[in-house]
């Protein structure tokens, strides 16, 4: 037998839980239920009341995670048929699966977080994009302005959405008008039905000066088109006054921004001139004597031969003894590094000063650099992810590091790593192939090659990083015989 079930199908949750609840507590598979909207059907309900089946005695009732009911309630927002089915299925299976919901590969699992994610999408939009008119004030009354706006969702999210407008838009009454439903605020109670409304003839006199106000904060010097359309698609255009000034605008980026750098200023404004002899009066620290390490490290302050020191907060130079028997040389600064402006200060830098303390090696009796005096990373939401210079930025500090060389004269000299390997020696060797070994660099300098201690955090077996991290100390043992 074939349960025929309609639903309204207008993103109200309760109204399948209800009857998924029913179904599963009758033990009735998913293959045999014929989930339809109300669109589906001629009239309403199409022939007819529902039937829902008696519940099983037996039936034990089943519980979810609130992870499933946070995916259902978005997923049931859908304009996808399919999406009662599809809960109801996996609702099915979360009897003999509990930890369904987690395996993000399963097909029906994938299925309802690409539409929760739409969902989210719509959302995101509407909050975005919904632009109100002002009404005029009914007559006889004297209360609060009322704004009325139309917007086309792609999905049925409007009770979902509205008490966003509640909260941003409290102090207003407003009416939001969508072909899926319309929500209303009135400074009292937050209305919403999920019947469709048909788009009002909106004009306002500020669309006007909205539009002023777009033109002038727009900045062609800015404008990426692809991002915009990404961000702004096409078909919420219609809705939006500022959208019949985008084209001209995107059209005239190139001639804006020749009129802005004609236009900018040449002279600079007087608080300059006050701020740079405010300057000019603060007693400047004495100039390091040329050749010398402070020096350098003055030098390399300013340094811009390659493109990572646009984005790094400065430069992170060596440190250490000018005279220093014995030189540790990494690959590049870290996050904590780059704040600090000092080489290894962070979880890296940690485990080399536990190593090497282990060992009885004084670190105030070493020269510290990278190979890489700035850093590189990809910025990802408030995070800065480390990114590996490439061969031609390697090559292009190389200069800093040879001159620490001619500076310090270190009688041995460590590679923590590929990268310190290849700015040192030129060479591309296997890492693996040269570790842990002296090999003669000149006839007075000897170099060491180990891993970079970062090379130890990032290992995600327990096991394997136990083995590594003895190593190294077995490594660094060694550079504390070699350096007495």
């Amino acid at each position: 037998m074939i349960w025929r079930h309609f639903l309204k199908g207008r993103g109200d949750f309760g109204e399948w839980r209800d009857a998924a609840r029913a179904f599963l507590s009758a033990g009735i598979v998913p293959e045999r239920i014929d989930w339809s909207s109300a669109a589906d059907a001629d009239g309403l309900f199409g022939t007819g009341e529902n039937r829902l089946p008696p519940a099983d005695p037996q039936g034990r009732p089943t519980t979810v995670s609130a992870g499933f009911l946070k995916l259902a309630e978005a997923v049931i927002c859908h304009s996808d048929p399919a999406r009662f089915g599809l809960l109801y299925r996996m609702l099915f299976r979360l009897k003999a699966e509990r930890h369904l919901i987690e395996m993000t590969t399963d097909p029906d699992v994938a299925a309802a977080r690409r539409m929760s994610k739409s969902v989210g999408r719509d959302y995101h939009k509407m909050t975005a994009f919904v632009r109100f008119k002002e009404m005029p004030q009914r007559q006889g009354f004297a209360g609060r302005r009322r704004f009325l706006a139309w917007f086309e969702p792609d999905h049925f999210i409007v009770a979902r959405v509205a008490p966003f407008f509640q909260r941003r838009f409290t102090d207003m009454d407003w009416l939001i008008l969508t072909p899926n439903g319309s929500a209303s605020w009135d400074g009292d109670l937050l209305r919403t039905t999920d019947e469709p409304a048909e788009k009002p003839d909106l004009t306002d006199e500020t669309d006007q000066l909205w539009q002023t106000y777009y033109a002038n904060i727009f900045n062609p010097a800015r404008l990426k088109v692809k991002m915009m359309m990404t961000e702004m698609p096409k078909k919420y255009w219609k809705n939006l006054p500022e959208a019949e000034l985008i084209p001209s605008l995107i059209a005239n980026a190139e001639a804006s921004v020749l009129d802005m750098a004609r236009r900018q200023a040449s002279e600079p404004k007087l608080f300059h001139h006050r701020i740079q002899e405010a300057a000019a009066r603060v007693p400047q620290p004495d100039m390091p004597i040329a050749g010398t390490i402070a020096a350098l490290k003055e030098e390399a302050r300013h340094c811009t031969r390659c493109p990572i020191h646009c984005n790094a907060t400065q430069t992170v130079f060596g440190e250490g003894p000018a005279d220093a028997a014995t030189m540790f040389v990494g690959e590049q600064p870290g996050d904590q590094e780059d704040l600090a402006g000092r080489p290894f200060v962070g979880p890296a830098g940690k485990l080399f000063n536990e190593v090497i303390g282990a060992a009885g090696i004084d670190r105030r009796s070493l020269y510290i650099t990278n190979a890489v005096k700035h850093f590189k990373y990809e910025p990802r939401g408030k995070r800065r992810i480390h990114q590996k210079p490439n061969m031609g930025e390697v090559q292009q500090c190389r200069w800093w590091l040879a001159r620490e060389l001619e500076l310090v004269k270190p009688k041995l000299v460590v590679a923590m790593g590929a990268t310190a390997l290849y700015a040192l020696t030129d060479r591309k060797d296997r890492l693996e192939d040269v570790r842990g070994r002296p090999i003669a660099m000149d006839e007075e300098r000897t170099l060491f090659v180990t891993v970079h201690p970062s090379f130890l955090l990032r290992i995600p077996d327990e096991g394997r990083k136990a083995d590594e991290l003895a190593r190294f100390r077995e490594e660094v043992s060694l550079v504390s015989r070699l350096s007495r």
